[in-house]
């Protein structure tokens, strides 16, 4: 989906669970994946996963690190929050001449293109984007803590606070609570585990909330639906209209398709590409950006 102009570039999409740095000359590609790479949560693990990845990218490729170092790039990363880590990045890594930004960027020029539409990311974290006569507009992936609702981690979070309420004799017993009770056996093993675990931990319990529902579980629907919901609602707040569409994207986001109201569910639409090939083409503009003596 991206053009393939002569000057090399390089491109980095980096989440909460892995990151993927890529070196594109004409039609030729090189991609390296590595750790995670959320800068609010681990500024230092996710420059160290950076740093070397680019070094592993230039092995790969038969390029001098140096090399790569003076491209044309665009850096989308998790947890980019404003102007003061774009000068931490700045600061800790070679790059000479990227251009930064937070990995919704990328994910919203992925799977729109240039084209009007709006964006429901729903990975490990959770953000919104649109993309609506020529601007663009983001909100959310505020983290765990403060938001992400509809996540993976949201919904194997909200799982575990529905299996507490079953213990405290709240909701009946259901396949999906039978099956995490198979794990956590009692309240404290389950309060144990929330205490240590970080999102990814979180979220590796969603697909068992996903498989009941898809089978019919009353209590894994409820978790769907309200995280469903969340997502109709923020995406009529974005200035979702009918005729516009709505790409679901992340590891959990397309499993929402089925809980969509009719006046929405026509517009689901695949995405046009991956968030790497946002990152390519933001990158690609980068080296226009320099082209003209935008540095």
């Amino acid at each position: 989906m991206t053009d393939s102009p002569d000057t090399p570039v390089l491109a980095i999409d980096g989440g909460g669970t892995r990151c993927r740095i890529a070196f594109v000359r004409g039609h030729d590609r090189h991609i390296i994946e590595t750790g995670s790479a959320n800068v609010s949560t681990d500024f230092d693990s996710a420059v160290r996963h950076l740093l070397d990845g680019i070094q592993t990218l230039a092995q790969r490729s038969g390029t001098d690190a140096e090399t790569l170092h003076a491209l044309p790039a665009f850096v989308g990363l998790a947890g980019v929050t404003g102007q003061a880590l774009v000068d931490r990045l700045s600061a800790a890594l070679p790059l000479q001449n990227a251009r930064y930004g937070d990995d919704r960027l990328a994910a919203l020029r992925g799977a729109l293109g240039r084209g009007d539409g709006l964006v429901a990311h729903c990975g490990t974290g959770s953000f919104f984007a649109a993309q609506i006569a020529g601007t663009h507009r983001l909100a959310g992936g505020w983290g765990s803590v403060l938001g992400d609702e509809a996540s993976a981690q949201w919904v194997g979070r909200t799982a575990l606070s529905h299996l507490l309420h079953q213990v405290d004799g709240f909701l009946p017993m259901s396949p999906m609570i039978a099956d995490f009770r198979t794990r956590f056996s009692t309240a404290a093993e389950i309060v144990e585990f929330a205490r240590d675990a970080d999102p990814a931990a979180f979220g590796a319990l969603a697909p068992q909330v996903t498989e009941h529902a898809a089978g019919g579980d009353p209590v894994a629907l409820k978790i769907m639906q309200a995280a469903t919901d969340h997502i109709a609602a923020n995406l009529k707040q974005m200035g979702w209209r009918s005729g516009m569409p709505i790409c679901l994207t992340g590891g959990i986001g397309p499993h929402y398709a089925a809980y969509f109201p009719d006046a929405i569910a026509p517009d689901l639409a695949e995405p046009k590409g991956e968030p790497l090939e946002g990152a390519i083409a933001l990158a690609q503009e980068r080296d226009k950006e320099i082209a003209h003596g935008y540095c």
